[in-house]
């Protein structure tokens, strides 16, 4: 029996309340991130000078977004068929559920763009009133910054808590079957989002750096340099559109992996037979199914309040990290008695004793949060050890720097994939064993990782606000203004808040990360009951599956290298096109004339739509490859092979994530500490070499990284969907078909690749 078999009893009155008490929490969230909107578009945007610069960013982005929406949603509106097809012969007695499916994939892709859109659109119009609040307060600068990034989180939260919610009242007991639908199109759109959005901001900004920094010895934002405004504008399409896109996915498919194994509970049989029979069993199993959105309803709360302890102060040598951890602890703390309550009035076993195992196993993510907050902040926080070692390194030279980065970011994924593992023993332990309570317990330590989205999502989207802030200052050139000694202490306050978000934004992708991983060894779990794969299990010692487990641990490699090249072949172009313009427009170089950004702006937006369908068709085709090609012998081995898959791409996507994203920021913030006046400071052969290992950095960190979370995601879920065709006896010509189609897709994403590279660096002739 798989779990799209399983009946659950009809939502009661009391379930129906409570739902209606999740929605109304979701549509709370949603006012209050409103509420901060308005609050944050009433303060003055500054000078003309400064609307100017902020008026071409938002441009910029909004014209970005909206072409890579274009092209997204051909290949959304060809999944959602596929996905009707693919399940309408599996409920031939339920034809609602099919199209179900497909709608609520849909509506996930919408929430999943919704998100990121919304977080985007704010902070484009933030970044001016942030950079003008400055001149006259640090506190009032930073409460702007992370007000304008709660948006983002609000809507996030409020838009992911709503569809789920919404799609049970509709489908009612039916609702776990249409549910993976709205997951999966949430983590496509993710994966889009982080790519397109990671290519783009990447690529302006190793530009820029490049020619800027190293080759004319001007500053970051110099207003010269002709890549500046698509830095700018790359830093909301990829860190704000991207990142709320990434953790809208993270969110929602940690939710729906408790959903789906909090139903999966009734096909375990020691489950059945602890609560004394199917009736009981089926009741308890419904109260877990509910109790997820009880814990998200009480994050929104957390969240809201955390916010409110977010202070700044105006004294000058104030670190604005140290109220934005308070209000992490706040949010935390909240959410823990919060779900603390619910487990205590609503988890009641047959006998009416409260079961707060489930309780437990939420507060491990809990904990699992603050670890993998403490270990990003140690890694890559300016403040820290490893950075100061990473800054001290650049007095031989690059060299030395990237060897030191590169050890750096190896040992942090080390620990981080070690805090995973004992969260997913300690869900072990909790549950005494019972591998269906301990797989849903694995799951809930993901659901409390992820309470305090609201706040989490604020704290990222913080960063690019208050990057954009630091450019928008200076492209402005108020240091050029009459009351220099004045614009000179609100430089210093942009330039702070801007260090701290980069360690904001580390955090946000370590989170994204871990959560990447407990969503996936959750599913992985949903994929084994859905494969028929409970009995047999997966075994190494068959070569289909090792060969699965191979080719599973080097896709995120392949993934990766995608990744990077972009950003390579498009940063050529940028710098090729900044040399041009410092070439061949007289006064450029004096500041007597303007660069000519939108060309800039223009070769990005069109390189970066180029590279979303490689990593798309690689995530969606390899799975369906392994699942069939390795299953000629036998349906059940192919789709053994495919678990096998899952479990190498789950390792090698960790380990290489945390280390792409740590290594980056880690150079980021060694060249900011250097900027600050270690090694000489400015200027430098050791500033020099710190622009270089950033440059290096910047695609670890914010392209390859953070898109492997929705990769991760993407393929498991893929393979659940494709299980239940997967483990039937097709015959020999439609299996070869699909492998070849498969193939064949494949072939032409690794093809696209390279093709591409060689013409645009003149290789080959066109």
């Amino acid at each position: 029996m798989s779990e799209h078999a399983i009946v659950l009893p009809k939502l009661g009155p009391v379930e129906i309340g409570l739902l209606w008490f999740v929605l109304a929490s979701a549509l709370i969230g949603l006012l209050y991130g409103a509420f901060l909107a308005w609050k944050v578009l009433k303060e003055s945007r500054g000078s003309r000078e400064m609307i100017e610069v902020q008026q071409a960013i938002q441009e910029g982005a909004r014209g970005y977004l909206f072409r890579q929406f274009s092209v997204m949603s051909v290949i959304v509106v060809v999944v959602a068929i596929g996905l009707f097809f693919i399940y309408k012969p599996l409920y031939p007695t339920l034809p609602h559920i099919p199209w179900g499916v497909a709608i609520a994939f849909l509506a996930g892709c919408i929430a999943s763009a919704g998100a990121g859109y919304v977080g985007m659109h704010l902070a484009v119009r933030a970044n001016a009133r942030v950079a003008n609040a400055a001149l006259s307060s640090f506190k009032k600068a930073l409460e702007i910054a992370f007000q304008a990034g709660t948006v983002s989180g609000m809507f996030t939260v409020g838009l992911g808590l709503m569809g789920a919610t919404l799609i049970f009242l509709i489908f009612g007991e039916n609702a776990m079957k249409v549910l993976i639908g709205f997951g999966f199109g949430g983590c496509l759109v993710a994966l889009f989002m982080r790519v397109g959005g990671g290519n783009y901001t990447k690529a302006a900004d190793v530009g820029a750096d490049l020619v800027g920094k190293v080759e004319k010895n001007i500053p970051e934002d110099d207003p010269r340099n002709a890549a500046v405004i698509a830095d700018n504008v790359g830093d909301n399409v990829g860190d704000c559109a991207g990142m709320a896109a990434d953790v809208f996915e993270s969110y929602e498919v940690t939710l729906v992996a408790a959903i789906i194994l909090g139903a999966a509970t009734l096909l375990d049989p020691t489950f059945v037979a602890m609560y004394g029979g199917m009736a009981a069993a089926s009741a308890m199993a419904l109260k877990l199914i509910i109790y997820p959105l009880l814990v998200r309803a009480a994050g929104v709360f957390a969240s809201i309040i955390g916010t409110w302890s977010v202070r700044g102060e105006d004294k000058e040598d104030f670190n604005p990290m140290w109220p934005i951890n308070v209000g992490f602890w706040v949010a935390a703390g909240i959410s823990t008695v919060g779900f603390f309550i619910v487990n205590l009035l609503y988890l009641h076993g047959p006998d009416g004793k409260t079961d707060f195992r489930f309780f437990f196993a939420t507060l491990v993510g809990i904990i699992l949060a603050l670890v993998i907050s403490h270990l990003t902040e140690y890694f890559t926080a300016v403040d820290k050890k490893p950075v100061e070692e990473v800054a001290y390194s650049a007095k031989t030279g690059p060299a030395t720097m990237l060897l030191s980065g590169f050890s750096l970011g190896l040992e942090s994924s080390v620990w981080s994939i070690v805090a995973i593992a004992l969260t997913i023993i300690s869900s072990f332990l909790i549950f005494h064993g019972n591998l269906a309570l301990s797989a849903y317990g694995v799951a809930l330590s993901g659901l409390g990782l992820l309470t305090t989205t609201g706040f989490i999502l604020a704290m990222d989207t913080y960063g690019p606000i208050s990057d954009n802030a630091n450019g928008v200052f200076e492209m402005s050139g108020a240091l050029k203004e009459e009351d220099k000694h004045k614009n000179v202490k609100a430089s210093r306050i942009v330039a702070k808040l801007d260090a701290v978000g980069n360690t904001t934004k580390a955090l946000t992708k370590g989170f994204a990360i871990a959560t990447a991983v407990i969503a996936a060894v959750s599913l992985f779990r949903s994929y084994v009951e859905e494969a028929g794969l409970v009995e047999t299990g997966i075994q190494i010692n068959f070569p289909e599956v090792f060969i699965g487990l191979l080719i599973g641990g080097a896709v995120p490699f392949l993934f990766s290298s995608f990744a990077i090249r972009a950003v390579g072949r498009s940063a050529f172009m940028v710098v090729e096109e900044v040399r041009r313009q410092f070439r061949e427009i007289p006064g450029l170089m004096e500041g007597k004339a303007k660069p000519e950004y939108f060309r800039c702006v223009n070769i990005v937006t069109a390189a970066a739509q180029k590279e979303l369908l490689a990593p798309a068709i690689l995530a969606i085709c390899t799975p369906v490859l392994v699942a069939f090609a390795l299953g000629y012998a036998q349906p059940l081995q192919g789709a053994a092979a495919l678990g096998g898959y899952l479990a190498g791409a789950i390792l090698s996507g960790q380990l290489m994530a945390v280390f792409l994203s740590n290594a980056g920021g880690a150079w980021d913030n060694a060249k900011k500490r250097i900027e600050e006046g270690l090694l000489g400071g400015k200027g430098t052969e050791a500033h020099k070499a710190g622009v270089i290992c950033d440059t290096v950095g910047d695609p670890f960190k914010d392209t390859a990284g953070p898109a492997l979370n929705p990769l991760i995601k993407v393929m498991n879920l893929v393979a659940i969907l494709i299980a239940p065709i997967a483990i039937k006896d097709i015959s020999v010509e439609v299996r070869t078909l699909i492998v070849v189609v498969m193939l064949l897709a494949l072939g032409i994403a690794v093809y696209m690749s390279k093709r591409e590279i060689a013409y645009e660096v003149g290789i080959t002739k066109k």
